[in-house]
């Protein structure tokens, strides 16, 4: 078997919805169409989680935030109280070491997002990274290159697309290249600082009717007036109020995704005959249900598609047929034994990481994969081709936060919760009964949440847990007893 050389692209902060081959007629994405067209395109993937850090963590360790242990996102604010190099899968085995024992070159080009980006972890035998995970500005970023720092001033986009390409183009063998770029993001002050890439120009006049025109939600007050009554902090979380129906920034996030179109145009030229995977870290309301951001941006969590969908193209010319689409459930965390893999690797069964290379195949069999699962610290998500449920966490003193049950195919845009509706008491149990069949399966105590277990470095809802597992429960940088 030829090792096929491999290219794997996250964006940050990016729902399916906001592509044209997702059925956006106004963003502009001629080269991700064309990406499309050349493989197979998912409709219904998933994020693990809605924030950046465990997303990322699930897609290089396979395994689910209750089993890395990162649930939140990493808080770089805190960095200088991290240990020395700190990096939170340093106890992991990851993607890049897999592709390394079996013979791959490996290089990150983006942003990290998982520790100390200025020092390389293992695995990686190139390391482009930026400082900052939660981004600042798409210009003028502090630069770890291979143990160099500097500050670059040009677009990130543009910066880590030219030196992912400087890396493919000289590789003598079987590479892969991670290129998570730190856009189209969607948060301030990074969309909202005034400043105007070379694409700005198309979206002057768009009336951005793809986005709905939403009251906030009740959730999203209750998470804002929370966010603010906790200890101090330097971030301007403002924008979760004010940014839904805010075109300004609504158009700054549709000319990021077309700086990222044009990066990935570049990709493909660059190396027509590499497996490239295109998608998304987690989705994002941008209006939706009421709210800004991710699934993390009201309380209770949800994970309502448009902060749940994400992107998934996947794509290998001459090796995947071209025009191909798929409905099966699949999961960001799925990456990881697909890429071990088609690389000629033996994924670990033992993992909740499935592999997706036999639904790239022709063939005229069902999908294999009809069910997928997520996990927001006190929310845990089941969908199914017909049904969503949110379950949220029960306990000793903790509040009675309302599950969720939504018909999605019947209402796709989640409104009328179904989860009280005497008809529907039976499939509420038997979805219930098969999230905590799931999560005995995989969870480790060490890191479930639900168990007591204590998440790395970070959590949004400390409070919360503390109420119901004692002052002295903390996050934590490390687990001794792994």
């Amino acid at each position: 078997m030829t090792q096929p050389n491999v290219i794997l692209i996250f964006t940050d902060n990016q729902q399916a919805k906001t592509l044209g081959c997702y059925g956006n007629s106004e963003v502009m994405t001629p080269n991700l169409d064309r990406l499309a067209r050349q493989g197979m395109r998912f409709n219904n993937a998933f994020c693990v989680n809605a924030f950046c850090s465990p997303c990322r963590a699930s897609a290089l360790t396979g395994q689910l935030p209750s089993q890395h242990g990162v649930h939140s996102w990493i808080d770089d604010r805190n960095s200088q109280d991290w240990p020395k190099g700190w990096h939170a899968l340093g106890r992991s085995s990851t993607l890049p070491q897999e592709l390394q024992s079996i013979g791959y070159t490996t290089g990150l080009f983006g942003k990290y997002h998982l520790g100390d980006a200025m020092t390389k972890p293992l695995g990686w035998d190139r390391w482009v990274s930026m400082a900052d995970g939660h981004v600042r500005s798409f210009y003028k970023n502090r630069i770890c290159e291979d143990g160099e720092i500097y500050e670059q001033q040009g677009h990130s986009v543009d910066f880590f697309t030219d030196k992912a390409i400087d890396y493919v183009r000289a590789a003598t063998k079987p590479y892969f290249a991670y290129i998570p770029f730190p856009a189209p993001y969607g948060h301030w002050p990074a969309t909202n600082d005034g400043n105007r890439n070379r694409h700005a120009t198309n979206y002057d006049d768009c009336p951005m009717n793809s986005i709905p025109r939403e009251g906030l939600s009740a959730e999203a007050v209750k998470n804002f007036e929370m966010i603010n009554s906790q200890s101090s902090h330097d971030l301007d979380f403002s924008m979760l109020m004010c940014a839904p129906n805010h075109l300004p920034t609504l158009r700054n996030y549709y000319s990021q995704i077309s700086m990222i179109d044009e990066a990935v145009g570049r990709i493909m030229d660059a190396a027509p005959d590499a497996l490239i995977i295109f998608t998304a870290d987690h989705g994002l309301s941008l209006g939706h249900h009421g709210f800004w951001g991710h699934g993390g941006a009201t309380f209770p969590s949800n994970l309502h598609r448009a902060a749940h969908s994400i992107p998934l193209i996947i794509s290998q010319v001459g090796k995947i047929k071209a025009h191909q689409t798929s409905d099966a459930m699949v999961s960001n965390m799925d990456l990881f034994s697909t890429i071990i893999e088609l690389a000629g690797g033996d994924p670990s069964p033992a993992l909740p990481s499935r592999s997706l290379a036999t639904e790239l195949e022709e063939k005229d069999s069902p999908h294999l994969f009809n069910e997928v699962y997520s996990e927001q610290e006190e929310t845990r998500v089941l969908r199914t081709q017909d049904w969503v449920m949110f379950k949220r966490f029960k306990g000793d003193n903790a509040p009675d936060l309302p599950d969720a049950l939504y018909a999605s195919k019947l209402d796709p845009n989640e409104c009328l919760n179904l989860v009280d509706d005497p008809d529907h008491q039976g499939i509420v149990a038997e979805l219930s009964a098969r999230i905590d069949l799931y999560f005995d399966e995989y969870a480790k105590p060490h890191a479930d949440i639900w168990k007591g277990g204590r998440p790395i470095q970070n959590s949004m809802l400390k409070p919360y847990w503390q109420s119901i597992w004692g002052r002295e429960w903390e996050p934590t940088y490390c687990y001794s007893n792994e």
